[in-house]
């Protein structure tokens, strides 16, 4: 296998998955002191997420080790955040 493929892939996207790793046990904690469930599933999409996240950030900015650490940190961050200003909520309309 090439060695540049390796570095322009392989590793941006191992490197983004360590950031989302990082994010989703920061959330975990996070879940486990509010005894809340933990939703597995979630966490797994999460890291998926951010090892894709890493990969494109190795091919466009020419693999900066710090950059594709950050993007799979905060870039599922980023995603969570538009998913979540877009979630259709319930809303009851009452008689007074």
């Amino acid at each position: 296998m090439d060695i540049t493929l390796i570095e322009q892939v392989a590793l941006p996207a191992l490197l983004g998955a360590v950031g989302g790793l990082t994010r989703g046990f920061v959330g975990l904690l996070k879940a486990l002191s509010m005894r809340r469930k933990i939703l597995w599933g979630y966490y797994t999409i999460t890291v998926i997420v951010a090892f894709v996240i890493g990969i494109f950030t190795g091919l466009i900015f020419n693999f900066d080790y710090r950059l594709s650490l950050l993007a799979g940190y905060a870039g599922t961050d980023i995603l969570e955040g538009i998913y979540k200003s877009f979630k259709v909520e319930k809303v009851y309309v009452g008689r007074k």
